[in-house]
């Protein structure tokens, strides 16, 4: 696909993401759904108005309806879509810096659009067309309160909430300044846990912190997590998709050990997991445990949801799915990432484990070392270049490289992988080996050969 990365579409805002573009993404949309009504959402961003605005306006100008809902987080949106039976165009970036922005295309289940119907979309757009209304027939805009009340409600109604409420947990919150504020404190403390928050004021501009949920901004939450006797810490990306976890000591979790913890939690002989090119020996021991498949797709949610879908029709079933970031999927409740039900998933981990602490429930999970390094590139010239030094890096290889997304090596005991990023101007490296000195060396060697390609 030219427009629909491995999540939606983005870019910097008013530069590649303008409001021409979203207009057409909205009318082409409107068009391939077919139907009179559609939802409008945003996360936190500053340039969200402005382009929800356009996304409206594509869309009652090929006759849809607009409910509007306003700033909410994504898995809010989820929830409305399918109670409501409409689809939504959201508008949100993600993790991604404050200047960028993006379009994710959310379906009438509350699930993100599958590969062939972004290809549908994108068709109408690239070929510029739409099924335009005349006067009489354009939409009309009505606003939506309670989106995020609702979401909340039916959240808590789906977990184990009185057991989480029994373990007496304190819960340190930091939704960095994005969707989430509006969300997550409220869960948890519904929940029954006391709460405390950090960067928890929307805000577009991510004053406090960095939007996405990676060791190096979270010092904030590691240090309120440490000072205050919290026995976890929650933190989310932008739009509140993702969770990721610190422990009760302020240590950061790395998203596959939760993954696999909770992947354990929850399989049984016969099923199957979804998971990215990229994903952790600690969840292929777990598989390998359970004597449940492992199903890998190229990186990012969209594949992951095509890749279930069709596991489902084929009578598998798939209790969890995602990706080492925090992503974490489990289709019976809905097959759409949601970071406060995420993290809900791990408080009933806590709950179960007669007062162990975090660092004791994920220490099963921890043998192994992971490394990711970006290196950014220019243009698409200089991304071309370094991709061909990194295929005639792994040409030359010990090891049969894997390419359903990019370039993976595995060498028995460790293994890396090279890939251009789907959202953002980088070309992504991830190594792991239970030994942290080979994990380091993999990936600074495959650093060395990409940039070779400048």
């Amino acid at each position: 696909m030219e427009l629909f990365g491995s999540s939606g579409i983005r870019g910097v805002a008013l530069r590649y993401l303008t409001p021409e573009l979203v207009l057409d993404i909205a009318k082409a949309a409107g068009t391939v759904w077919d139907t009179d009504r559609v939802a409008v959402a945003r996360d936190t961003r500053t340039t969200g108005e402005l382009f929800a605005n356009a996304a409206a306006s594509g869309l009652a100008a090929v006759g849809c309806d607009v409910d509007r809902l306003g700033v909410v987080p994504t898995p809010a949106v989820g929830n409305y879509c399918e109670s409501a039976g409409v689809p939504c165009v959201l508008v949100t970036a993600s993790h991604n810096p404050p200047e960028f922005n993006g379009i994710k295309l959310v379906g009438d289940d509350g699930v993100e659009l599958s590969v062939d119907l972004l290809e549908r979309v994108e068709r109408r757009v690239l070929d510029d067309e739409y099924d335009h209304a005349d006067w009489r027939t354009a939409g009309a805009t009505t606003g939506v309160e309670g989106v995020v009340d609702d979401y909340v409600d039916q959240l808590v109604d789906a977990v184990d909430a009185e057991a989480i409420a029994d373990a007496d947990l304190t819960v340190a919150i930091d939704p960095g300044h994005g969707a989430a504020s509006l969300a997550s404190p409220r869960i948890y403390r519904e929940l029954g846990c006391d709460v405390l928050t950090v960067n928890a004021t929307p805000d577009g501009h991510f004053p406090g912190r960095e939007s996405e949920p990676v060791p190096e901004h979270l010092a904030d939450l590691s240090r309120l997590v440490a000072t205050s006797d919290a026995d976890v810490g929650i933190a989310h990306d932008g739009d509140a998709d993702r969770a990721v976890f610190v422990d009760e000591t302020g240590a950061f979790v790395d998203g596959d050990t939760s993954f696999a913890a909770m992947a354990d939690a929850c399989l049984t002989p016969g099923d199957a997991v979804v998971s990215a090119v990229n994903v952790s020996q600690r969840l292929v021991d777990v598989c390998a445990e359970h004597d449940a498949d492992l199903e890998l797709t190229p990186i990012g949610a969209t594949n992951i949801i095509t890749r279930t879908r069709e596991l489902h029709a084929e009578g598998t079933t798939v209790p969890i799915a995602g990706e080492g970031n925090g992503g974490v999927f489990f289709p019976p409740y809905r097959l759409s990432r949601d970071g406060g039900y995420i993290g809900a998933r791990f408080l009933e981990l806590l709950a179960a484990a007669d007062g162990a602490p975090a660092s004791e429930v994920i220490a099963p999970y921890t043998d192994y070392h992971f490394v990711r390094l970006n290196v950014e590139y220019a243009d698409g010239d200089e991304r071309d270049e370094m991709l061909s030094a990194a295929r005639a890096y792994v040409e030359t290889a010990d090891a049969e490289p894997n390419t359903t997304d990019g370039y993976r090596l595995d060498y028995g005991d460790a293994w890396v992988l090279v890939r251009p990023s789907g959202t953002e101007p980088k070309i992504r490296i991830y190594a792991e080996s239970a030994d942290a000195d080979r994990a380091e060396q993999l990936a600074m060697d495959m650093r060395v050969a990409v940039e070779s390609g400048r």
